[in-house]
């Protein structure tokens, strides 16, 4: 039996830009998915996926060693069908196939079971963190078999294989990743908010990529607001950096902030993280941050503490 374990993420600066180069600071998160690889005589794949409570919500049998899809189950109706999930899962699998053309070349099979440890609507990597865990199963390069399978730009990867806040940074189409020393004596008044709806990263990575614009100063100002996060020694210094940090992003994607949007009124700031309009904000606040959220109906709030590895 092998066991595997990859960290769920949150991008907390440089949201798109970090397609194109910008420093990014990211955190792993306490929550992730545990992936199990059990050895069986029948050349098949028997694929599991479970909730955080323990339900089955997607099984799968796969083919050994053709790699063909052999019957499949999806229990929700909500997002997709079983075809279109075990279909982007045998691609992850050929493709790591083709990084490493001994994975999978056996005459026995495996059981596999993947159990996340988050609610799948929070966002914090179902995806990076399947995509990591068959990685060190395949003995292949993550970031590869990423970019091979899908779009992104691979912090969720590095998130996923670090224990640690780092600065994430593509250049020469290369990931560079270097663990920080992000730690705020404020982070008492930092809170993390979940927005009740699961955003397509996928969608705003297209999106970015149709306005096909020169962000190079928008990069550098994005790259400096990274280092200044990690400076940063009061909450009034780290809530500027927000109101400067959305603004620059709003401006290269023509949305409106999260905090104009939907809380005009409330007292602290409020920060996206990864693709806007979904999953988990970032504020600032004091012991009625809660109460505030909860009254707009927004019930998943969790500490910095409660979120952050």
């Amino acid at each position: 039996m092998k066991n595997f374990y990859s960290n769920g993420k949150l991008l907390l600066t440089g949201e798109y830009l970090v397609l194109d180069g910008a420093k990014s600071l990211a955190i792993p998160t306490k929550f992730g998915q545990e992936f199990v690889v059990e050895k069986i005589k029948e050349p098949q794949i028997i694929w599991g996926s479970f909730t955080h409570t323990g339900a089955c919500w997607f099984e799968a049998v796969f083919e050994l060693p053709k790699l063909r899809l052999v019957n499949c189950t999806f229990a929700s109706d909500k997002e997709g069908n079983a075809e279109s999930i075990a279909e982007t899962l045998l691609e992850i699998l050929k493709e790591a196939r083709n990084l490493n053309p001994d994975f999978l070349i056996t005459n026995h099979g495996f059981v596999v079971k993947t159990t996340l440890t988050f609610p799948r609507d929070w966002g914090l990597g179902s995806s990076s963190t399947l995509i990591n865990s068959i990685a060190n199963w395949a003995k292949v390069d993550a970031f590869k078999l990423l970019w091979n399978s899908f779009k992104g730009s691979g912090y969720d990867i590095a998130c996923a294989q670090n224990n640690l806040p780092i600065f994430y940074q593509i250049e020469n189409k290369k990931p560079l990743v270097s663990q920080v020393a992000f730690n705020p004596n404020f982070k008492e008044n930092l809170f993390f908010v979940h927005l009740n709806q699961k955003q397509d990263s996928k969608e705003g990575i297209t999106r970015f990529r149709e306005s096909k614009q020169d962000f190079q100063k928008e990069i550098k100002m994005i790259s400096a607001i990274s280092d200044a996060f990690l400076n940063a020694k009061l909450v009034a210094d780290f809530e500027q950096l927000i109101v400067e940090h959305e603004r620059i992003i709003s401006s290269v994607i023509k949305l409106k902030p999260v905090k104009e949007r939907l809380f005009p009124d409330y007292f602290g700031e409020i920060k996206s993280l990864g693709a806007w309009g979904g999953d988990f904000v970032m504020v600032t606040g004091d012991s009625g941050t809660p109460k505030y959220f909860k009254n707009k109906g927004y019930k998943t709030i969790l500490s910095y503490s409660e979120m952050v590895l």
